[in-house]
């Protein structure tokens, strides 16, 4: 029993210094290439995958008539027609706050209210991911929006610090919410946003692409099932409010 104690002890320690000794790039290219997607929406796709060379290029990504017609930006390191020019800091703020650095907001579907639950390392990797993609020139047209944007999605976000995988619900919420916005693809959407309060992950968003159209499924724990934050207690800093006050 004591040998079989001090193997698992040895097997913990050898986990969480692999973890520790993750680069920025290493879990960057996790999250952008796995649970957050990046590409989904930021590179073209055809009928076989994505496009071969057009790696975060951009492309129009979903129209909602009456609501909004909206691209997905140009995120390479193309100085004139992507972010290139950015700073790391004005990468960060556009992403977890929906701010650009001339101040305009970025509307939906870039889930920003959920972005603002990354963590700091999280965000960072991702930076630092971004900045390794090749430059690419590819003007994209801008979103057009019919409903109003919010001035701002609330205060500067500040501090977020990581969340322990060794807590699989907080780590699960966090990477369904914040990471992989799962919620948002799979939550119906009610005048343009997605109907968090009564409708969380029911499924039902259709998206349109060259495969023809594709809808997103329940993905609650049971067909008639109430909301997932109800049944799982989904924390409360994971909570998708548009309300949420910055961490920290």
């Amino acid at each position: 029993m004591k040998i079989r104690g001090l193997l698992y002890a040895v097997v913990l320690i050898m986990g969480a210094s692999s973890s520790a000794a993750e680069t920025l790039l290493q879990r960057g290219d996790y999250l952008v290439n796995g649970i957050v997607a990046c590409g989904n929406c930021h590179t073209p796709q055809t009928p076989t995958g994505p496009a071969p060379g057009m790696e975060m290029a951009g492309q129009f990504l979903v129209e909602e008539k009456g609501l909004f017609k909206a691209f997905a930006p140009n995120i390479t390191q193309d100085k004139k027609t992507g972010i290139g020019g950015w700073t790391d800091q004005q990468i960060i703020t556009a992403i977890r706050e929906g701010k650009r650095p001339d101040g305009t907001i970025i509307g939906p579907p870039m889930p920003i209210g959920l972005y603002r639950g990354l963590s700091d390392r999280d965000v960072r990797a991702i930076v630092a991911y971004l900045r390794q993609v090749k430059p690419v020139n590819n003007e994209m047209e801008k979103s057009t929006y019919q409903i109003p944007l919010p001035p701002a999605y609330g205060p500067p976000v500040t501090n977020v610090p990581d969340i322990p995988q060794t807590d699989k619900i907080a780590y699960g919420a966090y990477l369904a919410g914040p990471a992989g916005h799962c919620i948002e693809c799979h939550t119906p959407f009610v005048k343009g946003r997605p109907d968090f309060a009564n409708q969380l992950g029911a499924g039902g968003f259709p998206f349109h692409g060259p495969w023809g159209v594709s809808v997103s499924a329940n993905i609650t724990p049971m067909p008639m099932a109430l909301p997932i934050m109800a049944t799982l207690n989904w924390p409360r800093s994971y909570a998708p409010a548009s309300d949420r006050t910055a961490p920290g």
